[in-house]
């Protein structure tokens, strides 16, 4: 029973491939499930995700102008009582990490002492107390205490 008629393939060729695994479909019934994702899903995720990132990132800014509005206002805090220091009496030379006192006397003119409020005798009577400050590196002076009747 030879028959000598030629084989004719029923399947389309360009319905086959040569390398099936690069199909975007499976290709047999073992293959890995390929199953369509809703895209209202995978949007709604991606949104949830991205906004939750962004607003961190927004808080984490937001806390560092915080804290850089802070630095910048005791720094110009430093600059005010400085400003205000160099322009009172000063009998001796500050040197840099020592701690002074500033001293309202009854003329309205001002004292910066070495001597503290609590160590003054009778003769510290006239003296009113401003500020304990400290000569910084850079010639500011930062408070370390202050009356209430100090206004820069």
């Amino acid at each position: 029973m030879e028959n000598n008629e030629e084989f004719i393939n029923p399947i389309d060729p360009d319905k086959i491939t040569e390398n099936p695994h690069s199909l975007e479909y499976g290709h047999h019934a073992g293959s890995a499930l390929i199953k369509p994702e809703d895209q209202g899903k995978l949007k709604s995720r991606a949104l949830n995700a991205m906004e939750h990132q962004t607003d961190m990132q927004l808080n984490q800014i937001y806390e560092q102008m915080k804290l850089l509005a802070e630095q910048a206002k005791k720094l110009n805090d430093r600059k005010s009582i400085s400003e205000f220091i160099y322009q009172a009496e000063i009998r001796f030379e500050p040197f840099i990490n020592h701690t002074y006192h500033l001293y309202k006397k009854p003329q309205g003119t001002y004292l910066l002492s070495l001597i503290g409020p609590q160590q003054w005798g009778r003769s510290g009577a006239e003296l009113q107390f401003m500020a304990t400050v400290k000569l910084l590196a850079d010639h500011t002076w930062d408070i370390l205490d202050q009356s209430p009747d100090l206004s820069l």
